[in-house]
């Protein structure tokens, strides 16, 4: 079975064509800068070089008509047809309280993704453009919706609601959804089979920790908590998302600034976080080279982004009562040796004990970092959020 996913974002597509006998990566790639000018079509080659195709995509629908172009053209296309694709599967972003499950997509579900997009209007509507197109161009073939929030609908009341009026969650649906889910999901599974353990009796704090950032309480395989709320602005400290921050200081930022919730949003979204303390960047990289060289700020904006990590792992041993497995992903969680140990220092209260020779050495590869006699496997499990889609459509299908 081919299964191609696709990940639909506001000006671009991330896609992967997998053949699940034997879980391989056929065709791989994106589109950057739909409706933009200089818009074009990155694929990774089978041998690991990367082809550059440049053409005007205006909207998703010729994205994705542009993709289908590729993997079935002479020169570096994987197959001979169309007909080879036996379903897309789609990562969605919110499902809201009315999905605690991958789907495959009918009128119905395509209702109700639209139904959210007033939870989530920067992602739902991409989403949806993807599977229309599909719909369009591949009418015969089944898709499938995987949801970020779906994981989390485990998560007990006392947990997602928020301490407000009882009304403004009946009327509004405000409440925690969080978000990463598929990721949360397939690292949590992945490393409980790496270190052989059984994944429903285990308590696994998740940190998918990159540019966005969440963490997650797993109690016998079931998420309970999540750093993520009804959007994914709350929790960590992210490359340009605030995170917690008092809700009294966006109304006293709009009295002082005379701005509007529009002009909020885009404070908290895109120039907080790391960047908005370093002045700097969002991105980690150009943050070490910023410490190396002495800049106070960038200090200031890492060791506020390793706390804030910290604060949430120690808050989840306390609410799971305890920890067996953490796992570390996501750019940052998979790459920074110097994040994970600051997360993982003086742990050792809570049954870390932490290889941090060990720790230095790896970048992306499955492996587990805490030493023989630590109570909690610390380990690095690097996500995979295109093979948990194609596997949920593969259940799907054959279900």
């Amino acid at each position: 079975m081919k299964i191609l996913v696709l990940n639909c974002g506001s000006s671009s597509i991330k896609y992967k064509l997998m053949d699940m006998n034997d879980k391989s990566i056929l065709a791989q790639g994106g589109i950057e800068k739909i409706g933009l000018n200089g818009s074009f079509l990155k694929a990774t080659m089978p041998n690991g070089d990367k082809v550059i195709l440049e053409g005007e995509i205006l909207e998703h629908r010729t994205g994705v008509e542009y993709i289908l172009g590729v993997i079935t053209s002479k020169k570096y296309g994987c197959i001979k047809s169309l007909d080879e694709i036996d379903a897309v599967g789609h990562r969605v972003a919110h499902g809201g309280e009315a999905f605690n499950a991958s789907v495959i997509i009918d009128d119905d579900v395509i209702q109700k993704i639209s139904d959210c997009i007033d939870l989530a209007p920067l992602h739902n509507p991409h989403n949806l453009s993807g599977i229309y197109a599909v719909k369009d161009l591949l009418p015969t073939v089944p898709q499938a919706a995987v949801f970020d929030t779906a994981y989390h609908q485990t998560i007990p009341d006392f947990a997602y609601l928020y301490g407000l009026p009882y009304s403004l969650y009946e009327k509004y649906a405000i409440r925690r959804y969080g978000f990463h889910g598929t990721s949360h999901r397939y690292v949590s599974q992945r490393a409980c089979e790496f270190l052989g353990l059984p994944y429903d009796k285990q308590k696994i704090i998740t940190c998918h920790i990159g540019n966005g950032a969440s963490i997650t309480a797993i109690k016998n395989g079931k998420s309970v908590d999540t750093s993520m709320g009804m959007t994914p602005v709350e929790g960590l400290l992210m490359g340009t998302r605030s995170g917690d921050v008092d809700a009294g200081v966006l109304t006293y930022i709009m009295e002082k600034e005379n701005v509007g919730s529009q002009a909020i949003s885009t404070i908290v979204n895109k120039y907080s976080g790391v960047l908005g303390v370093s002045g700097v960047s969002s991105d980690m990289r150009e943050i070490e080279n910023a410490i190396k060289n002495g800049d106070q700020r960038a200090i200031l904006a890492l060791e506020m982004y390793n706390y804030r990590i910290k604060k949430y792992v120690g808050s989840y041993c306390a609410a799971l009562g305890g920890c067996d497995v953490l796992v570390f992903t996501g750019g940052v969680g998979e790459n920074q040796w110097q994040t994970r140990a600051a997360v993982c220092e003086n742990m050792e209260f809570f049954g870390i004990k932490f290889d941090s020779e060990k720790n230095k050495t790896v970048r992306g590869t499955e492996t587990l970092l805490s030493t023989p006699e630590s109570s909690v496997k610390v380990v690095v499990i690097p996500t995979d959020e295109e093979l948990m889609i194609a596997m949920d459509t593969e259940f799907l299908l054959k279900k």
